[in-house]
């Protein structure tokens, strides 16, 4: 028998800061269509695109 890991966060990357974004209401629908077609959070979204930004640069 095997012993099953917690799910969740990973405690080795805490998401410990917050911050804030301005953005107009068109960029904020958007973020909330990005969202519900990727089944997914506002903040997900943003890291995702991020980490896609990042990317392009070591490219």
């Amino acid at each position: 028998m095997t012993i099953r890991k917690k799910p969740g966060r990973h405690p080795e990357f805490p998401m410990d800061t917050m911050i804030r974004v301005r953005m107009n209401q068109i960029v904020l629908h958007e973020l909330d269509t990005c969202a519900k077609a990727w089944n997914t959070t506002r903040s997900d979204v943003i890291r995702r695109g991020i980490h896609r930004l990042y990317d392009d640069l070591n490219r």
